[in-house]
């Protein structure tokens, strides 16, 4: 498959100061450190600056960066700036990346959001690329079945605006518990296969089912207790085999400790982010709403994790090399022309200084290039090999469904 890393992964590649006064600094910067450490291509990460941003990025488990600067529409003068840096650089563009709340309650913040998603839409044409990848969100106020009406009042628009640019909108399925301080966990509704098939029929009904695509994240299979081959599986088995167009290469590692005191719902008492009854006001206290995760589950950035084959089996860790497997065995998917978008998240690796984090986000992109590359040797092997000899495949391997 093809390789690419996500621009969230060092925020400060450029430092604020700079790429404020110069809106595409960060993403040329950008480009030469991917060619640095190997990365042939880039998902460019686009946010709304913190000074229009309706979260404190002291709330946040996962500082998003901005790395396109769309405080003003992309224009084609910026474009061209940024196609001469990747032709210099020989680094390409696997998708834009814009990870907000589209549903939001407040009217005035939505309208804002959209806006933003606008633009990426419009910067993605200007840059050729062919898909922007982002979340659905929810109304906290609304029950999950309500926000299926709201998806299709307000969010199918959007999809609407995107197939009228020619472009695909892929959602990640992080189910985002820690994004309000109340005690909801799914406050993304897109956070699994059957909420996927959900929305995705509400699209076809409006002509845009087309336009929505899973930017599929093991990370969080492994966070609400499934694993990459069964959910893979019943994708298949409800002839939704399709939906899945590009993956984020992320790990998810549960601790059985914090398990055993909390369970997949995580911390949901005494977290920190209320005082009392009433809810904390405080960006910093607020973040604390994220141990509804964080008590059990540490993300990975891939190769960061040790190799543990009793996790794989309890759905604890990804087990790399079946998620690829499974990938090609299960999906419709033209591997030379899927995206594997490295995505960094692993806390105590988090470090903004360049010099340290190269060498880390370099291995972890061998390692995730390597992986694919044996789960397309085995592939080969035990799908067209050795069946073109009539020679059986050894083993039963990991089943779907299997307990």
């Amino acid at each position: 498959m093809r390789l690419s890393i996500l621009t969230a992964a060092l925020q400060e590649l450029t430092p604020r100061e700079r790429r404020d006064a110069d809106p595409d600094l960060g993403v040329e910067e950008w480009l030469e450190f991917a060619r640095q450490i190997g990365a042939p291509n880039i998902e460019l990460s686009a946010a709304l600056h913190p000074t229009e941003s309706d979260v404190p990025a002291a709330a946040l488990l996962d500082p998003v960066a901005n790395t396109l600067d769309l405080r003003e529409p992309f224009s084609a003068a910026r474009a061209a700036r940024v196609r001469r840096a990747m032709q210099s650089t020989r680094v390409g563009l696997s998708d834009l990346a814009y990870f907000d709340n589209m549903l939001a309650a407040d009217e005035s913040v939505r309208h804002r959001k959209h806006e933003l998603m606008r633009r990426v839409f419009d910067a993605a044409v200007l840059l050729g690329a062919d898909a922007v990848a982002g979340f659905v969100g929810r109304n906290p106020a609304l029950s999950l079945d309500a926000n299926l009406v709201m998806f299709e009042e307000v969010f199918v628009p959007l999809l609407k605006e995107a197939k009228a640019r020619g472009l695909t909108y892929r959602v990640e399925q992080c189910p985002m518990p820690g994004w309000t301080i109340g005690d909801t966990w799914h406050n993304n509704i897109a956070y699994a296969p059957g909420p996927w098939i959900a929305l995705h029929r509400i699209c076809e009904r409006h002509g845009v089912g087309d336009q929505f695509r899973i930017h599929y994240d093991p990370s969080h299979a492994i966070l609400m207790g499934q694993d990459s081959r069964s959910v893979f599986q019943y994708l298949k088995d409800a002839g939704y085999d399709f939906l899945i167009t590009g993956f984020h290469v992320k790990g998810q590692v549960i601790d059985s400790r914090g398990i055993s005191a909390w369970g997949y719902g995580g911390q949901t008492m005494q977290r920190g982010d209320w005082r009392g009854a009433e809810p904390s006001t405080a960006p910093g206290e607020q973040r604390h709403a994220w141990k509804k995760q964080t008590v059990f589950c540490e993300h990975e950035l891939p190769g960061t994790a040790r190799h543990d084959p009793l996790a794989y089996l309890q759905n604890r860790t990804v087990d790399w090399l079946d998620h690829q497997l499974a990938a090609r065995e299960l999906l419709r998917i033209d591997p030379e022309k899927t995206f594997l978008v490295v995505e960094h998240e692993y806390p105590k690796a988090r470090v903004q200084d360049k010099s340290r984090l190269a060498p880390i986000l370099a291995a972890s992109l061998a390692f995730t290039r390597a992986i694919d590359e044996a789960a397309a040797a085995m592939y080969a092997l035990q799908h067209e090999v050795l069946p073109a000899q009539g020679i059986a495949v050894q083993g039963i391997g990991r089943e779907a469904y299997r307990s």
